[in-house]
């Protein structure tokens, strides 16, 4: 949970080689030197494991100066939250390997100083609360080390390439053009799934609605509605009440640690959105996620956009590999 995990992370280059695919074991070594991990000295001992845990599960094989070759080998463009990073990656290695089957080939491109030297704190006026701000006010910066990354990850052999981070994908445009590869949108990812779940209007005369939650409106909700208004669907967004007497609150609580109450003013936000008749709710941010927990009756109406975007890029790789396994049979 996020609320239980207070740690500094730091991703600088991840590959993952997968293991058994190599017969020289001279020729790579399990490397943990690239990623750095700073606990809070103050927490439980146990939760600092738990992540640990997880990095482990994530680095594999690393073979320095060496280029992923695979076909179905994922690009992971780290935005600027490296925790939404890194639970991206958790999500990758157990959904592809839950079935004993092997993990799909990825490399990881991730600076987090993205957040520290041009996003202010969060909670800053500039952010929440003025109406009409363009945040940030230049962002020039930040999509020009985006696209650095980007090109990093194809010179690295990725294939495909995906961006966990909601705030980064106001960039997506910028970010993806010139880009040769697939570069899968969360927006489109969220908005093909809903379309195949064949949901039905809660009100007849109406269009399947769907509410979208997210910290700015402009940024994040905006890109959402443009992809699921193209699947025929109808976006319903909070009013300017409630996003500065309950959704900006509630992050606030959150950034204060007060768990308790950012969950219940959340419980709230979400509430005023299925009144209005939405069939689901997304939440656009990545602040968000964690909050409901999973036996909250309210979490099984809301939708993680991460999920989506996870699921969509197993599904990429799997028939990239189903192809090439198709291929394979018949050569022989």
């Amino acid at each position: 949970m996020l609320d239980r995990i207070m740690t500094t992370i730091s991703f600088h280059t991840v590959l993952n080689f997968p293991c058994r695919t190599r017969s020289n074991p001279s020729s790579t070594a399990v490397q943990l030197s690239s990623i750095f991990i700073q606990t809070d000295e103050t927490r439980n001992p146990a939760d600092s494991k738990k992540i640990m845990g997880s990095v482990a599960a994530v680095v594999r094989c690393q073979a320095p100066n060496s280029l992923l070759t695979q076909e179905n080998t994922v690009g992971i463009l780290g935005g600027v939250s490296v925790f939404s990073t890194l639970i991206f990656l958790e999500k990758l290695v157990w959904w592809s390997s839950r079935h004993g089957e092997e993990c799909i080939p990825f490399v990881v491109c991730s600076d987090p100083t993205i957040n520290r030297e041009f996003l202010p704190p969060i909670s800053s006026p500039l952010f929440l609360k003025e109406k009409n701000a363009q945040f940030p006010l230049n962002h020039g910066p930040i999509v020009e080390k985006l696209r650095c990354k980007r090109a990093f990850l194809e010179q690295s052999g990725a294939r495909c390439i995906v961006m966990p981070c909601h705030l980064s994908h106001a960039w997506h445009s910028e970010v993806s053009e010139g880009c040769p590869l697939p570069f899968l949108h969360v927006g489109e990812c969220v908005a093909r799934e809903l379309k195949a779940a064949k949901l039905r209007p809660l009100e007849a005369g109406r269009n399947v609605r769907i509410g979208v939650l997210g910290i700015d409106e402009s940024l994040m909700a905006g890109f959402y509605r443009e992809k699921l208004e193209s699947q025929g669907l109808e976006v319903v967004l909070p009013d300017m009440a409630t996003m500065e007497h309950i959704v900006i609150p509630a992050i606030e609580a959150l950034r204060r640690k007060d768990m308790e109450g950012a969950r219940n003013l959340m419980r709230i936000a979400v509430n005023v959105l299925l009144v209005r008749a939405v069939n689901v709710v997304v939440l656009a941010s990545d602040e968000m996620q964690g909050l409901l927990s999973r036996d909250d009756p309210l979490s099984k109406k809301c939708i993680n956009p991460m999920d989506a975007l996870a699921r969509s890029t197993l599904r990429w790789a799997k028939s990239i590999q189903n192809l090439q396994n198709q291929t394979s049979s018949l050569e022989y």
